[in-house]
């Protein structure tokens, strides 16, 4: 299982809300200062999980100094996303430089020779650098490939897309990741930003919803397969408002066959 509390549900003060950092992190040197309420807003609202790739750019790098003397209260999700192991592993020291030593979970990004980065990453977990180790995939597509992967009992967590209109890891990778104590940190709860900017139903309203943005990541965080939701954004109001619904309360069957059918296109 995953090495940290903030993965999973074993209390109900855990959040089971992160940050992602996909496109909003890729800032500029004269920028880069923008992360840092956000980062700051999410910590103050008992965020813990913060995701990053080197695929997002400057985002490591800009998340780390947004983290600065606070990195020991946060849950580091990083990847590797090379298909050279020279590299990969050329990369990983640069985000031990800026991350303190350690990234608590380190991801192969979407499957990318996956096979040949588990025996040096497994490595590093066995000498205490690496916490957990996962691999990432955003397509329906490679849903075979992450099941060949879980299959092996070599990894912790697996990352995949999940929201109202995205749901083919319902049917076989959810079960067996519940099968196998395998952690599931759910990406793309506002689809990339495709199911909002609509106002919220008043039959959503009715049932003590206040906002749609929070109708959906409770759409996603009331499978409890789910461990964390990773709603990326560059707004500390945002982050501090997600935060709150990571300490639930989760969604009726009926509230959430609703949200599934109001965001539908």
């Amino acid at each position: 299982m995953i090495e940290t509390r903030a993965l999973g549900r074993e209390g109900p003060l855990v959040p089971v809300v992160g940050v992602g950092t996909w496109r909003v992190f890729d800032l500029p040197p004269a920028r880069r200062t923008e992360a840092t309420p956000v980062v700051r807003a999410a910590l103050d609202g008992g965020v813990r999980v913060f995701d990053t790739s080197p695929m997002y750019g400057h985002a490591e790098e800009v998340l780390a100094a947004a983290l600065g003397d606070r990195r020991g209260s946060a849950f580091v999700a990083s990847k590797v996303w090379t298909s050279s192991v020279e590299e990969g592993r050329g990369h990983y020291a640069r985000q031990l430089a800026w991350f303190g030593g350690r990234i608590d979970l380190l991801q192969i990004h979407n499957l990318v020779a996956w096979r040949d980065h588990l025996p040096w990453i497994e490595a590093e977990r066995a000498a205490g650098r690496v916490g957990s180790i996962g691999v990432t995939h955003f397509s329906s597509s490679a849903l075979d490939e992450i099941e060949q992967a879980m299959r092996t009992g070599r990894i912790q967590a697996v990352q995949v897309p999940l929201n109202p209109i995205e749901r083919a890891v319902e049917a076989r990778i959810l079960p067996l990741a519940e099968e196998l104590g395998i952690g599931v940190v759910a990406m793309r709860p506002f689809g990339e930003g495709s199911l909002l900017g609509r106002p919220l139903p008043p039959e959503l309203r009715a049932a003590g919803l206040e906002t749609w943005p929070e109708a959906l990541l409770r759409w996603t965080l009331s499978d409890p397969r789910i461990s964390v939701a990773i709603p990326a954004t560059r707004s500390a109001e945002h982050a501090a408002a997600n935060a709150t619904v990571g300490r639930g309360p989760w969604l009726h069957p009926d509230i959430r066959d609703l949200v599934t059918r109001l965001a539908a296109p």
